[in-house]
């Protein structure tokens, strides 16, 4: 069973040349989001893995959750299920300009590339426990695919 990661040049090539079809007029399967808070949204995410955007902390029973979803996900290869809820820092629920969230994303999502070359990604997130640059490339590789398949890309 192929796991697709991140740190992989096909996968990440995939993601970006996905992320290249998407318009301001791409239209939403699932969800509140509006393409461009879409592609807002997964630039926080991975800004988190980047140390730029800080997670509250959660409660022991949110955190047990996601340690179980974490490895269930690995185990499974599945993906995120639709509408889940995420943190308050990372809902995007407002206005913003298409082009240059995009531009933003890719740039975010090439400085993800470079902090994985250079090893330099968090050992720990709030809701998924202790992290691995395999448990970061994955989980980023499905969270992008998710939302990327939202959207029809």
């Amino acid at each position: 069973m192929v796991r697709k990661r991140l740190n992989n040049p096909i996968y990440y090539k995939e993601i970006v040349d996905r992320i290249s079809m998407l318009s301001e007029n791409s239209p939403g399967k699932w969800g509140k989001m509006n393409v461009c808070q879409m592609l807002k949204h997964c630039d926080l995410v991975l800004q988190v893995a980047l140390r730029k955007v800080e997670l509250p902390r959660i409660n022991i029973v949110y955190k047990t959750i996601g340690i179980f979803t974490k490895a269930e996900m690995y185990v499974f290869n599945n993906g995120i299920p639709r509408n889940m809820p995420t943190f308050q820092k990372l809902i995007v629920n407002f206005e913003c300009d298409f082009d240059a969230s995009k531009t933003s994303l890719l740039k975010t999502l090439e400085e993800f590339r470079e902090a994985c070359e250079k090893s330099n990604l968090p050992d720990h997130h709030r809701l998924f426990g202790n992290m691995t640059e395999k448990d970061w490339t994955f989980l980023e590789y499905k969270h992008l695919d998710h939302h990327l398949k939202q959207f029809n890309v």
